[in-house]
């Protein structure tokens, strides 16, 4: 699938990059090809291990099994259940999920950690997913239960209230397992970039450093968190090769969505969504006890359904989410611009991190559409050169 796979790490990124690099360019459309291409297999494969749970009743099979070892308990039969569909689907995605997460981006320069590393954080990423799917999913079959006829709106405010503590909780309790924080350490980008948010009116408790370079050549900067979690992080991989102007730019543009309410809005969005998500499946669940004879919507055997109806409705509304998502982010540009005005360092760090992080620039029209949340490098390097004070 490489044509010529690079045998070395990216490396720093020349501070005076003014146009991109297109070698750099046709390795990012080489690596964007193959990450879609893992994509479909995915959903693929998804799709298919649905098909054979209900269709080839393996999961009525896996359901008499749980109650058997459950011993009539309606708690353990769902933990059961779900554990032995969560250690089959591990196993047949992990050859996948490591060379889309490891040898990929390893063999394209982004990736720097060790295998070992790799395999650690991946088994933390299993534990949190482990946990969290269990709670989710006995808590899913106690609504459905318990509330047979408006269980879907109840499970739709209590994913939404997940989503929203998660924003607050994730800095704090999530990112520490995977990255090392610590203060930034240089009092004029520090004082620099809490003066842009406070002018912006985001009250943030610090700047904060993350070790991105244990893990990528890859380079970012976020706002993260919510009221007293909030705080701005650096990746090391952004200081090391871009001027005070140019982060000031990045930050500017994270700000940015402070300032136009893109949380609340993208709160509601998703509220939306998911509410008709879970009405979407309350209808293929009730379907789906009639057409494979399950005893119930609370028939833990029915899962398959409900992951098919979830499945979809994400697929066939990505595209909706993106174009919101790239609508605001072009919001956010401008707002960059205007603040800072400093269209230069803001149109540097559009070309710079397209080389560094291996964006393609100008991608088909349809992977836009489909796949994109953000505008092209190409469109907002031309904001940038069409902005006017």
């Amino acid at each position: 699938m490489l044509a010529n796979p690079p045998t070395q790490p990216a490396g720093p990124v020349p501070a005076d990059s003014a146009t991109l690099d297109p070698d750099r360019q046709r390795l990012a459309r080489e690596y964007a090809r193959i990450k879609r291409r893992l994509f479909f297999v995915e959903v693929a494969v998804m799709l298919l291990g649905v098909g054979l749970l209900l269709l080839a009743g393996w999961s009525v099979g896996v359901r008499n099994f749980a109650r058997g070892l459950s011993g009539g308990n309606t708690w353990l039969e769902v933990a059961f259940y779900g554990a032995v569909l969560g250690v089959v689907y591990t196993v047949l995605s992990l050859p996948l999920g490591y060379y889309s997460g490891f040898v990929l981006p390893r063999r394209y320069g982004l990736l720097t950690q060790s295998a070992a590393g790799w395999a650690l954080d991946t088994a933390k990423e299993l534990a949190i997913t482990a946990v969290i799917g269990l709670c989710g999913l006995e808590l899913l079959y106690w609504v459905l239960r318990t509330f047979p006829q408006g269980w879907w709106l109840i499970m739709a405010a209590l994913v939404w209230l997940f989503g929203v503590a998660m924003a607050q909780l994730a800095p704090v309790l999530l990112m520490p397992l995977f990255y090392k924080f610590k203060p930034l350490d240089d009092p004029e980008l520090s004082a620099r970039l809490l003066r842009l948010a406070e002018s912006a009116g985001a009250h943030v408790r610090g700047v904060y450093v993350m070790d991105m370079s244990s893990r990528t050549t890859a380079a970012n900067a976020m706002l993260t968190g919510l009221g007293r979690t909030r705080r701005i992080i650096l990746g090391d991989t952004l200081l090391a090769n871009y001027s005070y102007d140019e982060i000031e730019t990045v930050l500017a543009h994270e700000l940015a969505h402070h300032v136009h309410n893109d949380l609340p809005r993208g709160l509601a969005v998703e509220g939306v969504l998911i509410l008709a998500g879970m009405w979407l499946a309350f209808l293929l669940l009730s379907w789906g006890v009639l057409i494979f004879g399950f005893e119930g919507i609370g028939d833990v055997a029915a899962l398959p359904v409900f992951v098919l109806a979830m499945m979809l409705f994400g697929l066939f509304t990505m595209p909706l989410g993106n174009f919101l998502s790239r609508e605001w982010e072009r919001a956010a540009d401008q707002y960059a611009l205007q603040t800072t005005g400093k269209a230069a360092a803001f149109r540097s760090v559009m070309l710079k991190l397209a080389a560094q992080n291996l964006s393609e620039a100008d991608p088909p029209a349809w992977v836009r559409f489909l796949f994109y949340s953000h505008p092209t490098v190409t469109e907002r390097v031309a904001a940038a050169q069409q902005y006017e004070p």
